[in-house]
């Protein structure tokens, strides 16, 4: 038994039989940080319905707002947006007009032509319904295209620079292609680290656009569904993270390519054993985003095991997001984002349902029941 106490934003002790200026009983209840979805897209919510490209461009800008409170709400008090959020969404959180965790933003997945940030079709070319001004242009062909790709995603604020690497499993058979060169990557790479050391998430589901990615620097896989010795052996060597957002796969097995949820599963699997750092993405709003923690079950399902799959969700999730000196526990020093769980263990199935309080920067928030 321990208490936890809070200054501002902080957190300034942990120990027993501590007291302060205002109690909260949590007695029964077990005490972890705030979760981080590394890989979500809070404002593709109604890309993914059939209305998206018939209600103005702001109704999608309002969307994110419920999206927000819904992730706080479960307890996720840090995301990285993998796509389809602009540096707006920071702002209006920061001068407190809407409320929500904190956003991480990487704007437009890079792609190249007919890759998956290529949107186009046979009969009406290229569609323009995501158009946003704050959203630059992503699609290049060719280091030097590569580069200034990057130049705009920095000028228009990113955090991070996503990179889709290989095809979708919506575009498909074409989930296997390697949609780049190794100089195309490697100039992505190269060029956010001299913006600031930004860091590359990049989009692969294939063993052979993951190895790709890997060596030529990518800080973290986002997917890997169909993974192999190879692969995995080249993530070792470069030291990157695995998201490896099971959402995807685990929750609707038969929405994906025949032995898609098997092979992710044994991906995974495949990854902890070599010692792939793994952090927790949804991917949502492939699933619902109320879903959110549901991936944390997955993950411990796949090989992670209950305790590391919390820990894929706080600490290392921090670690890559290199945040990890701010959150991802309850130590002395870090920022005061904390859940309260009903119960004392560390069981996974139905978490969204035990949460009792969340705190986010110290201050208290209102769950809805």
């Amino acid at each position: 038994m321990a208490d936890v106490v809070i200054e501002g934003d902080r957190i300034v002790d942990v120990g027993p039989s501590m007291d302060g200026d205002e109690n909260v009983d949590c007695a029964g209840q077990l005490l972890v940080p705030g979760f981080i979805d590394c890989h979500t897209h809070i404002g593709l919510t109604l890309y993914m319905s059939p209305v998206a490209l018939m209600v103005p461009r702001s109704v999608h800008l309002f969307s994110v707002v419920p999206v927000l409170q819904t992730l706080l709400e479960r307890g996720v008090t840090t995301v990285r947006d993998a796509a389809g959020a602009d540096a707006g969404v920071q702002q209006a959180l920061v001068n407190g007009w809407i409320s929500g965790p904190e956003v991480l933003v990487s704007l437009v997945q890079l792609s190249t032509t007919g890759g998956i940030g290529d949107a186009w079709l046979p009969g009406l070319g290229k569609l323009d319904g995501s158009t946003d001004p704050a959203l630059p242009e992503s699609v290049f062909d060719g280091p030097d295209q590569a580069r200034a790709a990057v130049r705009r995603m920095v000028r228009a604020g990113a955090d991070w620079i996503k990179l889709a690497a290989s095809g979708s499993m919506m575009q498909g058979g074409r989930a296997h292609d390697v949609q780049m060169t190794a100089d195309e990557m490697a100039a992505v790479v190269e060029e956010a680290t001299r913006h600031g050391g930004r860091q590359v998430m990049v989009h692969a589901h294939s063993a052979r656009a993951v190895e790709a990615a890997a060596r030529a620097g990518a800080h973290s896989i986002e997917h890997g569904v169909w993974l192999d010795e190879d692969a995995v052996a080249a993530m070792v060597e470069a030291g990157c993270f695995l998201v490896p957002t099971l959402s995807i796969t685990q929750s609707d097995p038969e929405g994906n390519p025949p032995g898609a949820a098997e092979a992710h599963r044994r991906s995974v699997q495949m990854a902890i054993d070599a010692g792939v750092p793994i952090a927790m993405g949804s991917d949502n709003p492939v699933r619902p985003h109320t879903e959110v923690l549901r991936e944390i079950e997955h993950l411990s399902a796949a090989g992670l095991g209950r305790k590391r799959a919390f820990r894929a969700a706080t600490l290392d999730a921090a670690k890559l997001l290199r945040v990890d000196h701010d959150r991802g526990e309850l130590t002395p020093g870090k920022r005061a984002d904390i859940v309260a769980l009903q119960g004392t263990d560390l069981e996974v199935v139905g978490l969204e349902n035990r949460i009792c309080t969340v705190w986010h920067n110290g201050q208290q928030v209102n769950r809805k029941h």
